[in-house]
């Protein structure tokens, strides 16, 4: 048996190698090791995944280089203590009914950006707007399979066959960005608002295959089966640890925290501290406090702002998120805020593809450049390209929660039926709107309490 996913290659060296840098590991001690490893010609054998294990074993230890600037501690008690100043309760005096439209908004936003970018992940920039451009549009006009006269040769001729699959699409088929949403939705009805990082843990066990994780989620799966508890199995051979994978998980907890941005942020972080570390974790802890904070708002910026202070404010990511705000403030046209991000990391690398902090610039360079239209925010964020699934599923989110659901257009959300399918033991067919329902119960009971 040989199941590629579970085998190192040569990406996750250059990868870990890459990551050691950036998070400020001093490597002069591994540097002949990693030179060594990338000029083997047979990386699938086994005595190359077990020098893989060894290397990452060393690597983990490794002391940080005297001059890094940022500081990016994981815990969270530390994070707490870098935050800037920030209001960590908001008042909510909306009525039951439209905090259940606003949380509904939520998650019926999220399954539309994600179904407009679930088509186009893995979209290299270029191809697509050479694509929109042969239908002559400079922008996203519509779910890609709905553009009129495409057809599935164009889709090949264009470099990927995805969009064309998509053509009958009559319901939400199911994503790992929404299986992870009703995924802590479920662990909470069934461990409670107090769940800890080891219940996530045995959650995943007791009901996640492992063929359906991915990069870090998968390490810590397999950590888990190990006997390696959190927060250690999001270190332990580890070389996504911080990718985008817990971002994509964080949005229930800020749906079930709804004015209460610092304990939306601490959720987050029991569920990514179990697979991420530093800026994985802090991209998770953004996203449901801008989550909390959101409903009603019309302030886009004043959302990001507010996520941002639930993280440290020397970290890698509050530095790059800001530089986007500081660019939308100083007027710096759309195009050229998505072509200095795409200056700034190189979407043919995994890497870059998938790591947090290219793809959170994305995200708040399509809610700034939504300029408070739903469309106008998942079109443009995806149009940004990068991990379109993950970024558009997360700013539908966040404009559904700004929005509510009766606002959204029935364009982008009429055509799933209601009907979603996940990957989860008893939720593999149910209604959108069911689990929306579901979800605001359990904010209700919390406000109850």
């Amino acid at each position: 048996m040989k199941y590629l996913w579970l085998w190192w290659n040569k990406e996750d060296l250059r990868t870990e190698q890459q990551q050691l840098a950036e998070e400020g590991r001093d490597t002069s001690s591994v540097d002949s090791e990693f030179a060594r490893l990338l000029a083997e010609d047979a990386p699938e054998d086994a005595q190359f995944q077990k020098a893989m294990d060894d290397l990452l074993d060393k690597s983990c230890l490794l002391p940080m280089r005297a001059d890094y600037r940022y500081v990016e501690p994981s815990k969270l008690e530390t994070i707490r203590i870098h935050r800037a100043a920030g209001p960590r309760v908001l008042p909510v005096t909306h009525s039951e009914a439209i905090r259940r439209d606003h949380i509904a908004g939520a998650w019926l936003g999220r399954c539309a950006g994600c179904l407009l970018g679930k088509p186009l992940e893995g979209a290299l920039r270029p191809r697509l707007r050479q694509l929109l451009e042969h239908f002559g549009y400079e922008e996203i006009p519509d779910y890609i399979w709905r553009l009129p006269g495409l057809t599935e040769e164009d889709c090949a001729n264009f470099g990927w066959q995805s969009p064309w699959s998509y053509r009958n699409t009559d319901c939400f088929p199911g994503d790992d960005d929404t299986n992870y949403t009703v995924m802590g939705m479920a662990l909470v009805k069934q461990k409670g608002i107090t769940f800890t990082p080891s219940d996530m843990a045995d959650f995943w066990l007791e009901n996640v295959p492992l063929l359906r994780t991915c990069t870090a989620e998968r390490v810590a799966y397999r950590n888990f089966t190990n006997n390696i508890e959190p927060p250690a199995s999001a270190v332990v051979r580890n070389p996504y640890r911080e990718w985008i994978g817990a971002r994509i998980r964080a949005d229930f907890f800020g749906y079930v925290a709804l004015g209460q941005p610092e304990f939306a942020a601490e959720l987050a972080w029991r569920d990514a501290s179990i697979s991420h570390v530093k800026n994985g974790i802090y991209s998770a802890m953004w996203v449901a406090a801008m989550l909390a904070a959101a409903m009603g708002q019309t302030d886009v910026r004043r959302i990001i702002e507010i996520g941002l202070t639930e993280i440290p404010a020397k970290s890698r990511l509050f530095e790059a998120i800001t530089e986007i705000l500081n660019r939308h403030a100083a007027g710096d046209p759309f195009d050229d805020t998505v072509q200095y991000i795409h200056q700034r990391w190189d979407e043919t690398r995994p890497h870059h593809w998938c790591h947090t902090i290219s793809n959170a610039q994305i995200v708040a360079m399509g809610l700034l450049y939504g300029e408070g239209n739903y469309e106008k925010a998942i079109t443009r964020t995806v149009l940004a390209c990068f991990d379109t699934d993950c970024n558009g599923a997360t700013v539908g989110s966040i404009m559904g929660m700004m929005l509510g659901a009766k606002a959204l257009p029935e364009k982008w959300t009429g055509v799933m039926n209601d009907i979603i399918h996940t990957d989860l033991t008893g939720y593999q067919t149910t209604n959108i709107s069911k689990l929306a329902e579901e979800m605001f119960q359990i904010h209700q009971s919390m406000r109850q309490v």
